[in-house]
C-alpha cells in the first residue's frame, strides 16, 4: 500500500504575490496590524521593484538632474524641458520588456499607450515616438517570430494614434534571445503655461476617472515585470494587457480639452499598478489622502471585487483631480468623446487611502507608506570574472586581414542586421503623419518642426548593450556620448537626456555591479555634456533561466534647433565638396573592443573600451553646433558600429544624386604610426570621438577655425566624387578598398531582408 503524503503548505500569499518575509513584516509593522488580501495587492505592486525601485532609488539619486533648462525632473510623470518662446517639451522613455516576451504584439502596442499617456498627463500634446530594440539572432525563429510581433505592436497601435514614429534603433545580439527589450519614447509640446502634474491637491476636490471601462487584465502585470523569466513565462500571458488605440486618442483630446479649460487640478496616467498607484502618488506627491468609491468605476466585467478594480491595469484610462464646481464640465467633455467619465472619490485630509466597496471599507492605508515606504536596498556587488579576461584580450590573436580583404569586410558589415537599413522595419509605420517630421528615422536623430516657430526638436536614442557589458563605466560614456553627437549632428544643440535602465537580477551581486558602473558612467559624461537627466524607467530581472541581457542603459537625448532651416543631414551633397573628420581616430587595437567589427567579421565578443574623452566629446559637440548655425555643414555622419569605413559608406548611399563617390585618403584621420596601429582599426574601430563630415571647399578654412578655437583636431580625408564609388587609400596612394556604390546600397537597404529570411552568415573567423 503507499505511503500517505501530506502536500506541502503552499507559500505565503505573500510570497505569491512578490513579497519578501521581511518586507511583509515591515508592512505588518507600520500598519499595526496585518493586512487584509485586498490591502496585500495593493501593497504587493506598489512595492514592486517595477513601480519601486527598491535596488535602483540610491544610486539614481546621485545621477545630476539639475539644468536651466529643467523645468520638471525625475518624481513625475515625465520630464519637462524649456526649449524658448513660452513652449516647453515633456519626454520620457519606458520598458515593455517581459510583456513583449509573453505577447509581442499587446505588449509593444501597450508600451506605447502607456509612454504617450505619460507625456499627456504632463499636460503636452504627444507629438512623436521612437522606439529601441534589442532580439537575439534572425537564424531564430522565436526571435523572428518576438520582433515580427513587436513591430507589428508598434504599428499597430502608434499608426492609430496618429504620432509619428520618427526614429529608434534595432541590435540583434545573442543574450536578447529569450528576453527582448522594447523601450518606448514619447515626447509632447505644450505651453509653459499648460504644465500639469500629478498631484491630488485641495481637501474636497473630486477625485474622477476618464477613459476605458475597467476589466480584469493586466491584473499583477507590474509583479511580473518585477521577476525573472523561466518556464513558466507562457502562463503569464494574463498579466499583459490589451490595448485599444482608437479609445486612446479619444482620451487624448479629452483631456488637452479638459485642461486647456482649466477644469484639471491634478491628473495621473493609470499603467503599473492602475488605480492604486494613481491614487497613491497623486496623494503622496500633495500629501493628502483618497476615499475611493469602487462601485462607482466603470466596469466591463460582472462581479469584480475591490482587489480586482484596485489592481486592474485596463488601458486608456486618467486619473483626474476635479474641482466640485467642475465636475459636470468634465462629465460633458468626456460625454462629447464618448468616454467614460465618473466621479469616484474625493480627495482628504486624513493622509491615508482609503477603498470602499458599496459603502463598505476594504482598504485603509498611509498614501507614503504604501506610495514611498517601500525599502530601499543597497545589494552587495562583484566585479565578474569575465571583466579582467576583457582587460587581458590579446588583440594579437586578432588577425589583420589583407588589404585585398578590406572591400568584402566591409560589404559584410553594412549587411549585418545591426548596420544594414532598418527600412523593412520604419516603412511599417506612420512617420509623418502631422507634417512635422523634418527628418525621419534612417538619420542619427529624428528632427520635429515645432509649430508656430522657427525651431525644431532633435531626439535620438542610442545604446550599444555590448560596449556597456565589456566595460560598463566606459560603455554607459559612450552611449551619453554618441547620442549627443547624433543630435549635434543635425546642427541641434543637446539639452537634457532621459533614460531606461535595462538589466538583469540586481541581486545577483555581478549584475549590480554592472548597474552601478553604468551609473557613474553616465552621471560623469551628463556632467560633462550639460545634459542633465529628466528622469526615465529602471527594467530589472531581464533574464531567463539564469542569463541575462547585455546591461543596456537607452539613452534618450533631446536638442533644440533653434532654426530648422540650419538643419543638417546625412549624405554627401555635391561634388567637389571637401570631407573632413572632427575629433580623433586612434587607430590602435583597443578602439575594435567591442566592435560589430570584432563579432560579425572574428566572432568575437571581447576587449575592454577605453572611456571616451569626455571634454573633446562636449567640444566636438560645440564645433558641431556652430558650424550648423553658420551654415558650414553640407553633410555629417558621426562615427559608431562599423567605424570610420561604414560612416563613409552611409554618407555615400545617402548621397544626392550625383554626389555618391569619395576618395578618401587615410593620412587624414591623424593616425600616426605607432606599435599597435592597424588599417583594421583605423577603418572599422568604435571607440573614437569622431564625426565625417562634407563642406563647400571655400568654408573649409572657417571649420577649421572654429576646431582650432575650441580644441577639436581636424583633418581633410578626401573629396566627394561623381563616380559612384567608394575609394580609401593609403597615405602612399595604394587602394585599400575600392567599392561602387551601387553594390554598397544593395547590402545595406537589403541587408536586414535578407538575415530575416535566413541569409546570414556571422561570425565566421579567418
Amino acid at each position: 500500500m503507499a505511503e500517505c503524503v501530506t502536500p506541502k503548505d503552499p507559500a505565503p500569499l505573500w510570497r505569491q504575490m512578490g513579497l519578501k518575509d521581511e518586507e511583509y513584516s515591515m508592512i505588518v509593522e507600520k500598519l499595526g496590524r496585518e493586512p487584509n488580501y485586498t490591502e496585500l495587492g495593493m501593497f504587493a505592486v506598489l512595492w514592486s521593484e517595477h513601480c519601486a525601485y527598491k535596488h535602483s532609488k540610491s544610486l539614481l539619486r546621485t545621477l545630476p538632474t539639475k539644468g536651466e533648462r529643467v523645468m520638471v525632473g525625475p518624481g513625475e510623470n515625465a520630464g519637462v524641458v524649456d526649449i524658448g518662446d513660452g513652449l516647453a517639451c515633456a519626454f520620457k522613455v519606458e520598458s515593455h520588456n517581459h510583456p513583449c516576451a509573453v505577447e509581442p504584439y499587446q505588449g509593444a502596442a501597450t508600451g506605447i499607450g502607456g509612454i504617450v499617456r505619460d507625456i499627456l498627463a504632463m499636460g503636452a500634446r504627444p507629438v512623436a515616438l521612437l522606439d529601441s530594440l534589442r532580439f537575439g539572432h534572425l537564424d531564430d525563429a522565436r526571435t523572428r517570430f518576438l520582433f515580427g510581433g513587436v513591430v507589428s505592436g508598434i504599428a499597430g497601435y502608434g499608426n492609430c494614434l496618429g504620432i509619428p514614429t520618427v526614429g529608434g534603433e534595432v541590435y540583434f545580439q545573442a543574450p536578447y534571445r529569450q528576453n527582448p527589450l522594447v523601450n518606448v519614447l514619447c515626447a509632447g509640446i505644450m505651453d509653459h503655461k499648460d504644465l500639469h502634474k500629478g498631484q491630488a491637491y485641495g481637501v474636497g476636490n473630486v477625485v474622477m476617472i476618464v477613459g476605458h471601462s475597467t476589466g480584469r487584465d493586466g491584473i499583477h502585470g507590474c509583479t511580473f515585470a518585477s521577476e525573472e523569466l523561466g518556464e513558466d513565462t507562457e502562463s503569464k500571458r494574463p498579466n499583459v494587457q490589451v490595448g485599444d488605440p482608437f479609445m486612446e486618442k479619444l482620451l487624448i483630446e479629452a483631456c488637452l480639452e479638459m485642461m486647456q479649460k482649466g477644469a484639471v487640478v491634478g491628473i495621473q496616467d493609470m499603467g503599473a499598478a492602475g488605480i492604486t498607484s494613481s491614487c497613491a502618488e497623486t496623494a503622496a506627491r500633495a500629501g493628502t489622502g483618497l476615499a475611493i468609491e469602487v462601485s462607482k468605476v466603470p466596469m466591463r466585467e460582472e462581479g469584480m471585487t475591490a482587489y480586482d478594480v484596485m489592481l486592474s491595469e485596463s488601458q486608456e484610462r486618467m486619473l483626474l483631480i476635479v474641482k466640485p464646481e467642475k465636475v459636470e464640465e468634465v462629465k460633458a467633455i468626456g460625454k462629447k468623446w464618448g468616454l467614460n467619465a465618473a466621479e469616484i472619490g474625493q480627495v482628504t485630509g486624513s493622509g491615508q487611502l482609503q477603498v470602499f466597496h458599496n459603502g463598505k471599507l476594504e482598504a485603509s492605508i498611509p498614501v507614503n507608506l504604501l506610495a514611498e515606504g517601500s525599502p530601499v536596498y543597497n545589494p552587495e556587488w562583484k566585479e565578474p570574472a569575465y571583466f579582467s579576461e576583457n582587460q587581458r584580450f590579446d588583440y594579437s590573436a586578432v588577425k589583420v586581414p589583407e588589404l585585398k580583404q578590406f572591400g568584402e569586410i566591409l560589404l559584410k558589415l553594412l549587411a549585418a542586421p545591426n548596420i544594414a537599413s532598418k527600412e523593412p522595419v520604419f516603412r511599417q509605420y506612420d512617420y509623418m503623419v502631422r507634417t512635422d517630421t523634418v527628418q525621419g528615422p534612417g538619420g542619427g536623430a529624428a528632427l520635429i518642426r515645432v509649430k508656430g516657430t522657427t525651431k525644431a526638436m532633435a531626439i535620438a536614442t542610442d545604446c550599444n548593450g555590448r560596449l556597456v557589458y565589456l566595460n560598463p563605466k566606459a560603455g554607459a560614456k559612450w552611449a551619453v556620448a554618441e547620442a549627443a553627437r547624433n543630435v549635434a549632428i543635425t546642427g541641434a544643440k543637446p539639452v537634457a537626456i532621459t533614460n531606461c535602465l535595462n538589466f538583469g537580477n540586481p541581486e545577483k551581486p555581478e549584475i549590480y555591479w554592472q548597474f552601478k558602473n553604468a551609473i557613474e558612467g553616465m552621471a560623469e559624461a551628463c556632467l560633462a555634456l550639460s545634459t542633465p537627466v529628466t528622469g526615465g524607467n529602471v527594467s530589472f530581472y531581464n533574464e531567463t533561466e539564469g542569463e541575462a541581457v547585455y546591461p543596456t542603459p537607452v539613452i534618450g537625448m533631446l536638442g533644440v534647433l533653434d532654426d530648422v532651416s540650419k538643419k543638417v543631414t546625412p549624405g554627401f551633397k555635391a561634388t567637389g565638396d571637401v570631407i573632413a573628420l572632427l575629433g580623433t581616430i586612434s587607430g590602435d587595437a583597443v578602439s575594435l573592443a567591442g566592435s560589430e567589427y570584432l563579432e560579425t567579421v572574428h566572432g568575437a565578443v571581447a576587449g575592454c573600451p577605453r572611456d571616451p574623452d569626455l571634454a573633446l566629446e562636449k567640444s566636438l559637440v560645440d564645433v558641431l553646433v556652430k558650424a550648423a548655425s553658420e551654415g558650414l555643414l553640407r553633410s555629417a555622419q558621426d562615427l559608431s558600429e562599423g567605424g570610420l569605413a561604414v560612416a563613409l559608406a552611409e554618407s555615400c548611399i545617402l548621397a544626392e544624386k550625383g554626389a555618391d563617390g569619395a576618395v578618401i585618403e587615410l593620412g587624414g584621420t591623424g593616425c600616426k604610426a605607432v606599435a599597435d596601429h592597424r588599417p583594421d582599426a583605423v577603418l572599422f574601430g568604435e571607440c573614437n570621438s569622431a564625426v565625417v563630415v562634407s563642406l563647400a571647399e571655400e568654408d573649409v578654412s572657417r571649420l577649421k577655425e572654429i576646431c582650432g578655437e575650441l580644441g577639436v583636431p581636424f583633418g581633410v580625408l578626401g573629396k566627394v566624387s561623381g563616380s559612384s564609388s567608394l575609394r580609401i587609400e593609403s597615405c602612399m596612394g595604394t587602394a585599400v578598398l575600392d567599392v561602387q556604390v551601387s553594390e554598397l546600397r544593395d547590402v545595406w537597404k537589403n541587408g536586414l531582408l535578407r538575415a530575416m529570411a535566413g541569409d546570414t552568415a556571422r561570425g565566421t573567423t579567418e
